[in-house]
């Protein structure tokens, strides 16, 4: 009998997420940023957003085993990667194909009745991007690597589980499950790192491999209230790491919606939650007592966007506390 699963991850360009001199064309709409992937993969969906220029490179790792008498007797690999282009308006539009490097592949491991496989892919945009490195020569002019390293683990009754085992810090990167449901993503991009530091000798073609930062999945009414918040023009506030962001006890007043980087949620001291990009915090000050009911401290450095409290409408603030509460419950810590 053979078993089969996947494990998909989509890298793409956030808004505000290129800093310095090489935003500059973003601003000027010679290049642009990416709209959110879907929140759904469907068995088209990727060829059809890499036509559309919706995304900057996927990595489909795929795998089977076969299955006799309960042992896995065989396995191997039927996955793909796909590296989108690029559009740049001079004018008129002038799309640039990116640079696929050759997938990287683990020979499947067996132990017991699970198999492991882990599959690397990327490469680079075509268009040149003149930056200052952080060794010799010093300069480069073709873009940085930019790569996604998965492992999917099959096991002989069906069951499969998978990694973000390693990733470039820039861009975004999604994770979809077997099912085409976004279950993860990268916590955290750093595009001044990524532009600086990782050309490809410092990549997985070259024996490097980089600690991804994974983070849960936002709720779908903190996804679908984004939007909402982003279309205030909201203020955008930076928070260093080991800074708070809310003070357990102080009066609230504004809601905030993570853009990058994680935070640690406590109450009464207790650490009961990690927040990624796309939470949405702030909401229980506002609906309860007034006052905040935790402390959110940043792990990393955060961006986030502020709004006021009236922005967004109670209905909707009462559903992301609901879940939050209920994260607070599940936490195995609390008594």
């Amino acid at each position: 009998m053979q078993r089969q699963s996947s494990v998909t991850s989509i890298s793409w360009i956030p808004s505000e997420a290129m800093t310095g001199l090489m935003r500059v064309p973003m601003d000027l709409g010679i290049g642009h940023y990416d709209d959110p992937p879907p929140d759904h993969l469907g068995a088209d969906d990727l060829a059809s957003l890499c036509a559309s220029d919706r995304f900057r490179f996927a990595n489909r790792l795929s795998a089977w085993i076969d299955v006799e008498d309960g042992k896995i007797v065989d396995a191997g690999y039927d996955g793909e990667a796909l590296v989108g282009s690029t559009t740049a308006k001079i004018g008129m539009p002038i799309t640039i194909a990116g640079v696929s490097f050759p997938v990287l592949r683990s020979d499947p491991r067996i132990e017991g009745d699970t198999a492991r496989f882990e599959q690397t892919a990327g490469g680079r945009t075509g268009v040149p991007m003149p930056r200052r490195i952080d060794h010799s020569p010093y300069v480069r002019v073709t873009a940085p690597t930019a790569w996604t390293t998965l492992a999917l683990t099959i096991s002989a009754d069906g069951s499969s589980s998978f990694d973000l085992v390693g990733a470039s810090p820039f861009p975004r990167h999604w994770v979809y499950d077997s099912t085409g449901e976004l279950v993860a993503k990268s916590g955290l991009i750093d595009f001044k790192e990524w532009a600086r530091t990782h050309d490809h000798d410092r990549s997985p073609w070259h024996d490097y491999e980089r600690t991804a930062l994974v983070a849960q999945v936002e709720s779908e009414v903190e996804r679908e209230l984004s939007h909402t918040v982003m279309s205030t023009k909201p203020r955008i506030i930076g928070v260093e790491e080991g800074d708070r962001l809310i003070e357990q006890g102080e009066p609230g007043g504004a809601i905030y919606l993570i853009l990058d980087g994680m935070l640690e949620v406590q109450v009464d001291g207790d650490p009961v939650a990690e927040l990624g990009p796309g939470a949405i915090v702030g909401e229980r000050a506002i609906l309860e007592t007034g006052k905040a009911t935790a402390t959110v401290t940043a792990k990393t450095p955060v961006r986030a966007a502020q709004i006021p409290a009236d922005a967004i409408d109670r209905d909707e603030l009462e559903k992301v506390a609901s879940r939050h509460r209920r994260e607070e419950d599940e936490e195995p810590n609390r008594e």
